[in-house]
């Protein structure tokens, strides 16, 4: 099976110069790639002077993640994608794992591994962790990370599981069920993309899954931190958008009102702080999912298959009411 590790790129000089040569010594059964997306820094030069061996796609414009990836996949012809963040830093055989499940896992279309913190590398990192869920009402949760509730690794995450979600910041996924599904929804432009495509690839047949026997680890926030209310603004219209275009029948409509209702109720609790980037951010978020709206709901397909796209009811009743902080307290 051939590999290609894809590292999209956006002015980070710096974190190319940091993580990259992890990277290239533990992936030697990879193809490494650069893909650039029209940076203004020194990246370009950067690349041809210390890792000429690197290959460099250049993208003509700052598309974000989904349109970046979607340009710089098209015309790579390797049987499987691993699409990497610049701030990750690889360990050694730690792609090994995770191709050997997909030779021998033929329904498998997609996966992630073990995503620790960087800067706190005994503890969960918050994109990702150990393989992403979503409750009733669309709010991504993870093992290892549920809000803003980090687990330490004990060893408790070391299998492989069948999950709804793999992370974007290191996302393997096979070059023929990417352009199946025609890559991520490019309207996204950034956040949840990974949520969305995965959800599409399970309704058409797929598997995803966490194999936790691989560990790589995560800087997040490199890009956007979370404390930027733009981060807000995306990871709610994004979500309140794939609920929209992704559950199947009228149920929809009424799941779409109460999640906008509980996304109220979090922006009552940011102004009630004095936090108005993060209010201002939710409203902002509404208002662009009505605009948005009629284009996505014209890209709802019904699914062939009785697709559950979730076993849990709302992890914000069960978080915040019922003080389930950790995956195994969850009641399902």
């Amino acid at each position: 099976m051939t590999t290609a590790v894809v590292i999209l790129n956006w002015n980070g000089v710096d974190l190319l110069a940091k993580f990259l040569p992890s990277v290239i010594a533990f992936s030697k059964e990879a193809t490494i790639y650069v893909a650039d997306n029209a940076s203004t820094d020194t990246s370009l030069n950067f690349l041809n002077r210390n890792f000429p061996d690197v290959k460099i796609i250049k993208n003509k414009e700052n598309g974000g993640y989904a349109k970046g990836y979607n340009d710089a996949l098209s015309d790579l012809t390797e049987d499987l994608f691993v699409l990497l963040n610049s701030d990750v830093e690889v360990t050694k055989n730690w792609l090994t794992p995770v191709i050997a499940q997909f030779k021998s896992n033929k329904n498998l279309v997609a996966a992630q591994p073990k995503v620790l913190d960087y800067k706190n590398k005994a503890y969960f990192e918050y994109a990702g962790a150990a393989g992403g869920f979503i409750d009733k009402y669309g709010y991504p949760f993870c093992r290892g990370r549920i809000f803003d509730t980090l687990e330490k690794d004990e060893g408790q995450y070391n299998d492989i599981l069948q999950i709804f979600w793999a992370t974007g910041a290191c996302l393997f996924i096979t070059n023929k069920s990417f352009k199946e599904q025609n890559g991520f929804d490019e309207s996204l432009f950034a956040h949840q993309e990974e949520i969305d495509l995965c959800w599409r690839l399970q309704k058409n047949g797929g598997e995803v899954n966490y194999i936790g026997t691989s560990n790589v680890y995560h800087v997040g926030g490199a890009t956007l931190s979370s404390s930027n209310p733009k981060k807000t603004y995306f990871n709610f219209r994004n979500s309140l958008l794939i609920m929209l275009k992704n559950i199947n029948g009228p149920s929809v409509f009424t799941t779409l009102f109460i999640r906008m209702l509980l996304d109220g109720v979090a922006a009552f609790r940011f102004l009630t702080k004095g936090d108005f980037g993060h209010f201002g951010a939710i409203f902002k978020a509404h208002v662009m999912f009505y605009s948005m709206a009629p284009s996505f709901y014209k890209k709802r397909k019904n699914s062939s298959r009785n697709f559950q796209y979730n076993k849990l009811g709302s992890i914000v009743w069960q978080y915040f009411v019922k003080n389930r902080r950790i995956f195994k307290e969850l009641k399902f």
